[in-house]
């Protein structure tokens, strides 16, 4: 059984599954978090790791970068071809870059999928003298009583998962994530002292749109159909209940080094 998350590959390439609405229903990244990684970098060439269906990629092009992307879903690469980014298909930490080098290597909701300390080790690897590292991910906490109703449903098609028992405070589980990045960067030996940084916002979900969201997460992808029929129809009741629209508020967590 898999004790870390990058070894998970199977739950890790569940997400392709529906990959067009994965596109649609995920959100952008901050545009301050944008132009934050674009001004630390020392140029114009992006590799974006665990691309997925390129949203963050599509980001950085619209700010004048090059990107290319890497992904090991097939499915997910090509909906990111579809709007224009060019992807090659691979795990990462056997990613043959064929002498390519870039200025920034970046990864929004991907770097658990990959191994901490030889992923950081193959980033310095591929990047340019004062090249950065730049890792980010969204925290986010719906209405208790609309995770609490997530969490009844997944408890009743599917009691033996860790995602049916009480669950943890996602702000507590992406500090331990993003403190194991950082050690990850240190072990690796090849950046400087990684910095962390945070930005607030936020987005209003109708049910529709929030039932959407919830079937790209993790705790639904690997779901047979009518379990998921099952759990999202709970969680609609609980956001019915909230009149039918709801002000999330988020976090995006970045953690940004630079190689020598």
């Amino acid at each position: 059984m898999p004790t870390q998350p990058h070894e998970a590959r199977a739950f890790a390439e569940s997400f392709g599954i529906d990959a067009e609405r994965y596109d649609r229903a995920r959100p952008e990244y901050p545009a301050e978090l944008v132009a934050r990684v674009v001004a630390a970098s020392p140029g114009p060439d992006f590799l974006d790791v665990g691309c997925g269906t390129g949203i963050a990629a599509r980001q950085f092009r619209a700010a004048g970068r090059r990107v290319l992307g890497v992904d090991p879903d097939p499915r997910m690469a090509a909906v990111a071809r579809g709007s224009g980014v060019d992807v090659e298909v691979a795990k990462f930490e056997d990613w043959d870059s064929g002498g390519r080098a870039f200025d920034a290597v970046v990864a929004g909701q991907a770097w658990h999928w990959v191994d901490p300390v030889a992923g950081a080790a193959k980033a310095a690897d591929v990047l340019r003298p004062a090249g950065v590292l730049a890792l980010f991910a969204h925290v986010f906490q719906p209405p208790a009583a609309v995770a609490d109703a997530q969490v009844r449903g997944i408890r009743r098609v599917r009691p033996e998962w860790p995602l049916a028992q009480e669950p943890r405070s996602p702000a507590e589980l992406y500090e331990v994530m993003f403190a194991k990045f950082a050690d990850g960067i240190r072990e690796s030996g090849r950046f400087g002292e990684p910095e962390r940084s945070s930005f607030a916002w936020e987005r209003t979900y109708v049910r529709d749109a929030w039932l959407d969201l919830l079937r790209t997460t993790g705790g639904l992808t690997r779901l047979e159909p009518d379990a998921v029929a099952e759990v999202l129809a709970d969680v609609g009741e609980a956001v019915d209940a909230l009149g039918g629209v709801f002000t999330l508020q988020y976090t995006t967590l970045a953690v940004v080094a630079a190689k020598p």
